[in-house]
């Protein structure tokens, strides 16, 4: 990833989306060649020379101020995400490029963190590292990503551009792609220089047409809450909230929760998947391949507790 074009991609798409009439400015001349603002438009929002926002624009933040940094957020109308997106590009212009940030191996789980992963018995619980690989879960989480813990690396994103299975398991397929990227693309703003990342988004790039669209589009968003569609290829459809915890003491690492809302389906739905973890392969073989058997409990169990609400 070339970061003066990352600078200049970025700044230029996040322009384009901004009408005069959105910035309140007056729209002058009926034939604007440009779908959002003019250059000399956002320098004029940003209290800065045109001159100095091309520079800018083309690639070049190094020596930006946090005021100026601050300002163009403002003018340009970037939230959070965006903006601390853009603080991060700015500090690689400032950078060594030999400079690594110094963090344990991706795939390393401290033993405490483990046993609290273990200690979440009632909802499913996955950690992922910021290669969006899922380095543990819990029983009941690797229940519910049955289908992406079919493989024996399972990866959040190559599960949900390179496998046909995703369309089926993500209810919104289109909808959780692009955040899956909007957030990809935050994960390689800290970390422009991290030779794993950089390839995990060339073959993605290689491989599927969707993300190199989504990719183009420079999109950023934090992942931290939200609820998630999914099809259960046992339990059938569910609907849940999930929280997302960055850990402090381990930089990469993201430990997300899902429940489900008492009383509803998709609660009655976990409780049965709970029912069918305890039949599930044992930790290294595939949870998907399970026994058919148990699928057929599962479906026998939810068609008893619709006819019986107290079954459960």
């Amino acid at each position: 990833m070339d970061h003066r074009t990352e600078v200049r991609e970025f700044l230029t798409t996040r322009r384009a989306r901004i009408s005069p009439d959105r910035a309140g400015l007056p729209a002058y001349g009926g034939n604007r060649r440009v779908p959002g603002l003019r250059r000399e438009e956002v320098a004029l929002l940003a209290g800065v020379s045109v001159d100095y926002y091309t520079r800018l624009e083309r690639g070049d933040l190094s020596g930006a101020s946090h005021s100026v940094l601050d300002a163009l957020a403002r003018a340009l109308q970037l939230d959070d995400a965006e903006t601390a997106h853009l603080f991060d590009l700015a500090h690689t212009a400032n950078a060594s490029p030999t400079a690594k940030r110094a963090r344990q191996k991706a795939g390393t789980v401290r033993p405490s963190i483990q046993r609290l992963i273990d200690a979440i018995t009632e909802a499913p619980a996955l950690l992922r590292n910021e290669y969006f690989d899922y380095v543990s879960a819990n029983a009941l989480g690797r229940a519910l990503y049955a289908p992406l813990f079919a493989d024996p690396a399972p990866n959040s994103a190559r599960f949900a551009f390179l496998n046909p299975a995703a369309q089926d398991f993500y209810v919104e397929w289109d909808k959780n792609t692009q955040e899956l990227v909007a957030t990809m693309r935050g994960v390689a703003g800290r970390n422009p220089y991290d030779r794993r990342l950089t390839d995990l988004v060339g073959e993605l790039s290689t491989r599927s047409e969707r993300f190199r669209m989504l990719w183009a589009a420079h999109n950023v968003r934090y992942h931290r809450s939200g609820v998630k569609k999914l099809h259960h290829p046992v339990v059938g459809d569910l609907e849940l909230t999930y929280e997302a915890f960055e850990l402090p003491a381990d930089p990469g690492m993201t430990l997300s929760t899902y429940t489900a809302e008492p009383g509803s389906p998709s609660a009655d739905a976990l409780t049965l998947l709970a029912s069918w973890a305890v039949t599930a392969p044992v930790e290294g073989e595939p949870a998907a391949q399970t026994d058919v058997r148990s699928h057929r409990s599962c479906r026998e169990m939810r068609h008893r507790s619709r006819e019986f609400p107290g079954y459960l």
